[in-house]
């Protein structure tokens, strides 16, 4: 593969670096776009569109370093279709959504799909970008390499930051091998009998890649090497899903489009909300009226409810966790979970220097969160 010319040279980030100066300079604000299939998620951001799809490419690609540098509009299925090429994969699994989605949104985003308990976050698998901040400076971060950091991990920060912070133009990736062997196992189980088997199993050496329990029925990925998985397969027990169902199954759930999410959206008219409820893996059941699914070994609980807000919220704390607004038509209490001091000094600091102006995303993070 050739590389594509390093980015500074490229005629699209000079338009953007202009963009932002004459932003700046009239006191205007921009929201950042690329495929649009994340517009939906967090608040509704005020200003004039700042297209981000015409910085595409595969900046670099080495497949014995696992790492890959692409440009920020580059389409997410274009790049996991290079990388499958050599047996190699985006580990975390980003959730797709929709036909469109780009390397930039996918990190702005910072949402994972079934495998981030194992595997870890977007934010893990970053190793270096080249951000666009609000002074239309062009900075870059991290590089090419696992390396200790002293400070803030910038490169991290801006995972899931929603692009308050600035536009990312380029960002290096680790990736991974795909799995040599894969085996899905189903049981039959309630909520709280499913969550102690879980955090039972994560106490094993056993190739744990994955699950879900939803309706009953608790769904195990095991992955890795084929000796491994088919002794954690024996061992566990649980009916064995064929291969094509599973594959169906863990990417309809990656993608939101198995049946609890059309489910949870077709309920959002009705009033209902869908929420992303972040939890230590050994909560117990929230005592909440909805439609729950769970996911990352007991970590990550979606529910589908007709709720008020603040029941949901302090339910959750309660629970030490939080909850995020995912999906709903009413956002007036606010879609992620309040900040609480240091943290929102923290949030309000970060803005302050990479975007002192307040041009990027004004209320798509935060509502109070500009300068």
């Amino acid at each position: 593969m050739t590389d594509a010319p390093p980015i500074a040279h490229e005629p699209a980030l000079q338009q953007l670096v202009d963009r932002v100066q004459q932003a700046r300079a009239t006191r205007t604000t921009l929201c950042i776009r690329g495929g649009d299939t994340k517009a939906f998620y967090g608040g509704h951001p005020r200003g004039e569109p700042l297209d981000m799809r015409g910085l595409v490419g595969i900046s670099s690609y080495e497949p014995t370093e696992l790492v890959v540098t692409a440009r920020a509009g580059t389409p997410l299925a274009e790049l996991e279709a290079v990388l499958a090429e050599k047996g190699q994969c985006l580990a975390f699994e980003p959730p797709r959504l929709a036909e469109g989605g780009t390397v930039g949104g996918m990190v702005a985003a910072g949402l994972s799909g079934p495998s981030r308990a194992a595997v870890g976050a977007v934010r893990d698998h970053v190793l270096g970008l080249t951000l666009l901040n609000g002074k239309a400076e062009l900075l870059s971060f991290g590089g090419q390499v696992m390396k200790n950091v002293a400070g803030y991990d910038v490169s991290r920060i801006i995972a899931g930051s929603m692009g308050v912070l600035g536009a990312i133009c380029e960002v290096s990736l680790k990736v991974l091998p795909v799995p040599a062997a894969t085996a899905t196992l189903r049981f039959e189980m309630d909520q709280a009998s499913a969550l102690q088997r879980l955090n039972e199993w994560a106490g094993r050496p056993l190739p744990l890649h994955a699950s879900a329990w939803w309706q009953g029925l608790l769904v195990l990925r095991l992955s890795g090497a084929a000796a491994a998985v088919g002794a954690a397969a024996q061992s566990l027990g649980g009916e064995l899903v064929p291969p094509e169902l599973a594959a169906a199954f863990w990417t309809g759930l990656r993608d939101q489009s198995d049946e609890y999410f059309v489910n949870a959206r077709a309920a959002l008219d009705a009033g209902s909300t869908l929420w992303r409820l972040s939890l230590p893996p050994t909560a117990a059941p929230l005592a909440l009226q909805g439609d729950g699914l769970v996911e990352w070994g007991g970590a990550q609980r979606w529910l589908s409810a007709a709720l008020p807000a603040a029941a949901v919220r302090d339910a959750a704390a309660a629970a030490g966790g939080h909850a995020t607004l995912f999906m709903g038509h009413d956002r007036s209490a606010g879609v992620f979970a309040p900040l609480k001091s240091p943290l929102d000094r923290i949030h309000r600091e970060l803005k302050r220097a990479f975007d002192p102006d307040g041009v990027f995303n004004p209320g798509r993070l935060y509502p109070g969160l500009c300068p």
